[in-house]
């Protein structure tokens, strides 16, 4: 068993605390040591029986595997600049499945990736690193998920897409095959996209279109896929 840190305190990290229960159940993996935020009000108290141990920086302090579990739609950006700042190497990072998630041959799951219960990764699939994946989400054959993107729970995504850099793809949304959400853009939940999304963009609705630019967007720093 490794020793375990989770980053955040909200409820993508209580769910990845569950996620991590999960996975000990079936074969113990992690020492779940605690959570780290850097709200003063939650230290020294517990989330799902779980402390929280102190702020962000102190990941730094430990040789613990760590995860960062921070997510927002409204600010999708944040964990990338969570990983920016602690400026840990790969592999200090964990890689979290959830027993319940189906990973089929020829996939890749990069260092910080968490896939919730129920995910299913069919074949050929290349999840990069710092990846939020909730249940029940569908990723088929040669789809490729950039890192820091988020994928909220029941989204179904076609054969060949391309999802860019932090980019977020809301509850029950649903992506044509061989489309590409671009980086750091925000898809509406529900909403079906059936064309090219450019990168910093909101597109919502059935069939998906342009809503506004992604504010959040110019937080980001220029990355290529």
């Amino acid at each position: 068993m490794r020793d375990l840190v989770i980053v955040g305190a909200g409820g993508f990290a209580r769910e990845t605390v569950a996620a991590v229960r999960a996975i000990n159940e079936v074969r113990p993996a992690w020492r779940l040591r605690g959570l780290l935020d850097d709200n003063p009000a939650l230290h020294s108290t517990t989330r799902l029986g779980v402390p929280v141990l102190g702020p962000l920086d102190a990941a730094a302090e430990t040789d613990a595997a760590v995860v960062v579990c921070v997510g927002n739609p409204r600010d999708p950006g944040v964990r990338e600049r969570v990983v920016d700042r602690l400026g840990l190497a790969a592999d200090r990072y964990a890689t979290l499945v959830h027993p319940a998630a189906q990973i089929g041959a020829g996939s890749l799951i990069g260092p910080g990736t968490v896939l919730l219960a129920g995910v299913v990764l069919t074949a050929d699939v290349t999840v990069d690193a710092h990846v939020a994946v909730m249940p029940h989400t569908v990723l088929t054959h040669d789809d490729r998920v950039a890192a820091f993107a988020t994928i909220a729970s029941g989204v179904r995504v076609g054969g060949g897409v391309t999802v860019g850099r932090g980019a977020y793809l809301g509850a029950g949304a649903l992506i044509r095959e061989s489309v590409t959400v671009g980086a750091h853009s925000l898809v509406g939940m529900g909403s079906v996209v059936l064309a090219d999304i450019p990168p910093g963009e909101v597109w919502v609705g059935n069939p998906a279109r342009h809503l506004r630019p992604a504010h959040a967007a110019s937080l980001f720093k220029e990355k290529t896929q």
